[in-house]
């Protein structure tokens, strides 16, 4: 193998490991802070899974996640331009098809009065209920906006008390939203999304309709310990229950390219990473998959931890109890995409439309994941934009698929994906099958081979109770540190991460920052 010869041009202060949005974020901090910096990224285009993909003769759609927002200080501290970020549209959740075939619908919109006179005909308590639990929601949401703001210290060992003040500082906003509300978003916490829901709400189309959000991009049902958790871990990210510029996800990555590129950082497409150097615990760099060495003071990866602790590292340069926590890192995958390109005809609502009439519904369908199996009636959202209809699709497993692919043949389980996805919508909206144009499907398998996420977990390792907040990516490095000097960890796998908001990539070039000598 033939490796470049190292000259000042390979040499960089920091290198982040991938062009997904954390990475940018990431690269564009450190650039703004006067830094030499290098982003790489394995396939042609930046943008990770925030993107908008060209799947060709005019069919672009927003490939896994649906639109999204960063984090407004991120945004400002930037001077980011996304126009139409803070549009809210609404999210129906569709309980029947109507005799004139467009579904019927329970629509709540942004707006928590007009919401309230939607829910009014199902429950007059609902109803009277829907403006206070929206008040709370946003209010929870922003006090766990600003514990992802905060560098999580390392515990139980590793503490330290300068790390920990950021922390402590958000633990007394918690104190000062009130005793009730402090108290309810204790309990939410750990609470299953239907404990929680049937304090509020006596509706089961109207809990459903929320509970939809706890075990979005997670493989758990509504009655598993800690969806009250993901629920709010999910409106806070999407700033509500549906979907934010959807259609538009590669303008945010896109516009932290240009960042990048305007703080005087470089960024290198068609770069894959083979190996991250290390030289008794310490990291000099990256090798390229031709063979090119980069050197680098530090390193920031934003791929998952195991891919990069388990690929780039090698358990061979790591402590032998550090290794075994990686490998017990759960993903579990189980998230299908197929989206479609139609005449516009399909009856569908604008916005984001959930088929998730009941409780009793969303649970059966994670019962038949439990078993490696998929269900027959899918937990579906779709969410519209021009002509593309892009369905997210649970619970479709990630050794399903693998299960499948070998007995049927390469490729035969990616046809029954997106007949049952479309089955299932077209059951409430007889107008789909013929506006359909063309159609892309993603499965779990294709998530991890194309966006590098190890068995398609969306969030680089599952949002649970034991790997969240000073658990994640494991027990004992929540700060962004490894053992490997110079090494840090800055994409959804870690505390703040997990959908789109830019906040795990901020916090790690802070980290980066922090250190001497960068």
């Amino acid at each position: 193998m033939d490796f470049v010869r190292m000259d000042a041009s390979n040499r960089y202060d920091v290198v982040v490991i991938g062009g997904g949005h954390s990475g940018l974020v990431a690269a564009a901090y450190l650039a703004k802070a006067g830094k030499k910096v290098l982003v790489l990224e394995r396939r042609e285009l930046v943008g990770g899974t925030v993107v908008t993909e060209d799947f060709g003769e005019g069919f672009r759609a927003d490939a896994v996640w649906a639109g999204g927002r960063l984090r407004p200080d991120i945004m400002r501290h930037l001077k980011l331009s996304l126009p139409g970020a803070e549009e809210r549209p609404a999210l129906h959740s569709i309980l029947e098809s109507g005799r004139d075939g467009s579904p019927t619908c329970l629509t709540l919109t942004a707006d928590a009065a007009k919401a309230a006179e939607c829910i009014r005909p199902f429950s007059e308590k609902d109803a009277q209920k829907w403006p206070e639990f929206v008040a709370f929601m946003n209010n929870s949401a922003q006090m766990l906006d600003e514990i992802y703001a905060t560098i999580m210290p390392r515990l139980p060992k590793g503490f330290s008390l300068g790390e920990g003040m950021g922390l402590a500082e958000a633990v007394l906003d918690l104190r000062l939203m009130g005793r009730k509300d402090m108290l309810k978003l204790i309990r939410l916490i750990p609470m299953t999304a239907v404990e929680f829901l049937e304090e509020w709400f006596e509706s089961e189309v109207v809990k459903a309709a929320v509970a939809l959000l706890a075990i979005h991009g997670v493989t758990l049902g509504v009655m598993s310990a800690g969806t009250g958790f993901t629920l709010l871990h999910n409106w806070m990210n999407r700033g509500g229950l549906a979907n934010v510029n959807a259609g538009r996800a590669g303008e945010i990555t896109q516009a932290l390219a240009d960042a990048v590129r305007r703080y005087g950082g470089e960024i290198r497409t068609g770069a894959e990473v083979e190996a991250i150097q290390v030289d008794t615990y310490a990291c000099n760099g990256v090798r390229l998959a031709g063979g090119e060495e980069i050197t680098a003071g530090r390193v920031i990866s934003t791929v998952d931890p195991k891919r990069t602790f388990l690929g780039m590292v090698g358990a061979v340069n790591l402590p032998p109890e550090f290794v075994w926590q990686v490998q017990s890192i759960k993903m579990r995958g189980s998230v299908a995409k197929v989206h479609l390109l139609t005449d516009g005809k399909h009856g569908i609502p604008d916005g984001t439309s959930v088929v998730a009439p009941s409780l009793r519904y969303l649970e059966k369908a994670y019962d038949a994941a439990k078993y490696g199996q998929i269900s027959e009636r899918p937990y579906i959202e779709a969410t519209t934009y021009g002509n593309v209809v892009s369905i997210h699709m649970q619970f479709v497993p990630y050794e399903w698929i693998g299960q499948r692919s070998k007995v049927e043949g390469q490729g035969s389980e990616s046809g029954g994906v997106e007949k049952l996805a479309i089955d299932t919508l077209a059951e409430f909206c007889p107008d789909l099958r013929s506006s359909i144009l063309r159609i892309k499907t993603l499965t779990p398998q294709d998530l991890e081979s194309v966006y590098g996420l190890t068995e398609g977990d969306l969030n680089h390792g599952q949002l649970m109770l034991d790997q969240f907040l000073f658990m994640r990516p494991i027990p004992g490095w929540s700060n962004h540190r490894t053992p490997i000097d110079g090494l840090y960890l800055g994409g959804s796998g870690v505390h703040a991460g997990g959908g789109v908001s830019g906040a795990a990539g901020r916090n790690a070039a802070r980290m980066v920052l922090k250190a001497r000598e960068v």
